[in-house]
């Protein structure tokens, strides 16, 4: 089960946590669905926001209502460093550092104006993807107001792999690839997701109205290893074969 990380943010201002949240969902919505360059323009976003909350952190919890653009990002993010060391390297330091170059990808990457060197590509969204991952699990180690495991899960969820050949509505995941067989399918669901699923989620996922014809592609992947299917419980997970299979054949 997956816990929403604003329920780990707990020791930030509700204003900040909010708009934090909202765009580091933006970020793993685009990219998960293809659109690259509204990824890179939220992370340029993301950046504004975790910016004002370290600063706020590192002037004693004093934090703006909302986040705001500093002027001069790098140079506003590398003062910083000068807040006294009781401060945690990773809020004094390591956040800041990383903060500039995925700034600069929305603003000399093309993105964030006319005349950057490069278009959007996925490449470019997929390191501000996971640098924004990375960013928001130090976050959530950070400012976390809940017990060790929970807090633990929201990290080990926010590093979660997000694929791009799916696309979330609402409460179901579809293929975007129409021609991608049904196993196939199947393999990419199971990896674009930690743990198990059932498979009647798997069946609603891949429009299989007869569950029992359904079950036979889930028996043929367990029978091949790509997947281990427990039969009695419903519940099929992907296996270290399966990975390897999703990685090497089917992510874009």
């Amino acid at each position: 089960m997956k816990i929403d990380p604003a329920s780990a943010l707990g020791n930030l201002p509700p204003s900040l946590r909010s708009e934090l949240v909202e765009e580091f969902d933006k970020i793993t919505r685009n990219y998960r669905e293809g659109r690259w360059e509204a990824s890179e323009l939220n992370g340029g976003r993301l950046c504004e926001i975790v910016y004002s909350i370290i600063a706020g952190h590192l002037d004693g919890d004093n934090y703006p209502a909302n986040a705001k653009k500093p002027s001069r990002f790098k140079d506003a993010c590398e003062r910083l460093s000068n807040a006294p060391t009781t401060y945690s390297e990773s809020a004094r330091l390591t956040i800041p550092r990383l903060l500039v170059p995925l700034y600069d990808v929305r603003n000399r990457r093309g993105v964030g104006h006319v005349g950057g060197e490069v278009d959007a590509n996925h490449m470019d969204a997929t390191f501000v993807l996971h640098t924004a991952q990375w960013v928001m699990a130090e976050l959530v180690r950070i400012f976390h107001n809940t017990d060790t495991a929970t807090a633990s899960e929201v990290v080990k969820n926010l590093t979660d792999r997000t694929v791009p050949a799916i696309w979330k509505v609402g409460d179901v995941s579809r293929i975007l690839d129409p021609s991608m067989t049904l196993a196939d399918g199947t393999l990419l669901l199971l990896y674009s997701e930690l743990g198990a699923q059932s498979d009647k989620d798997l069946a609603k996922n891949l429009e299989q109205d007869k569950l029992g014809n359904y079950r036979r592609v889930l028996d043929r992947l367990h029978r091949t290893r790509l997947i281990e299917y427990d039969r009695a419980k419903g519940m099929a997970h992907i296996s270290p074969l399966g990975e390897k299979e999703v990685e090497e054949k089917l992510l874009p």
